[in-house]
């Protein structure tokens, strides 16, 4: 049950299903974490849900043992996303550690504390399809998209994972942010290049600020 190459990543978004027993949701992030995981918690504005949890681990059984110990605990998952951290076909050329950083990131970035989760996919449409573009022009259209992406050096950390396959998208686009104004300003000024305005499909967004879980759920 194990990723041989990069982590499994698991985005649960919860509300408390009744009386929630924080110290047993603690224990089990507290198990995970024992485990190596890498779990992080963010309080989430709006009504979509109060509380995100997103883990990685490359053995998938440790992100579903988590999974169930949260919800015996008393959270109820509304809304879920499973993906892989990946490098992308376009990465080539890269530095091999910044490589590695794709597929072995280390969560939270420190000074980035709001959370943002997005899953999207290319489209597939009769004048505009995304895979039955030429490699050559896809990589362009992907430089001309990273370049977009790195005038916000220092204020945002991105992790793109794959879910072909995987889930409803091909893609989940996590973004921890040093205000929300940033991440407001990275997703408009990147929807103008040509990879989002002709081919970008976006699912959900689920946006707030990194915490732990008795401050997310109101009992700090």
């Amino acid at each position: 049950m194990r990723v041989e190459t990069g982590l499994g990543v698991l985005h649960l978004f919860c509300v408390p299903a009744g009386d929630v027993d924080v110290e047993a949701a603690d224990s089990a992030i507290k198990d995970a974490r024992s485990s190596d995981a890498q779990v992080l918690v963010s309080s989430i504005l709006g009504h979509k849900c109060d509380v995100a949890i997103m883990a990685l681990h490359p053995d998938w059984t440790v992100l579903r043992r988590l999974q169930t110990a949260l919800q015996v605990a008393g959270l109820r998952v509304v809304d879920s996303y499973v993906s892989i951290t990946e490098v992308s076909e376009y990465a080539k050329g890269m530095p091999e550690h910044m490589l590695r950083e794709r597929l072995y990131p280390s969560l939270p970035p420190e000074g980035k504390p709001i959370f943002c989760f997005y899953p999207m996919t290319k489209r597939r449409g009769d004048t505009a399809n995304w895979y039955a573009t030429p490699y050559d022009e896809r990589n362009e259209m992907m430089r001309e998209h990273g370049a977009s992406g790195r005038t916000f050096a220092g204020k945002v950390t991105q992790l793109i994972t794959g879910s072909t396959g995987l889930d409803d998208f091909e893609w989940g686009v996590t973004l921890f942010a040093v205000t929300p104004e940033v991440v407001k300003e990275v997703v408009y000024t990147m929807r103008f290049d040509k990879a989002s305005a002709l081919y970008g499909e976006f699912g959900r967004f689920y946006v707030g600020y990194l915490t732990d879980l008795a401050e997310a759920l109101g009992r700090a």
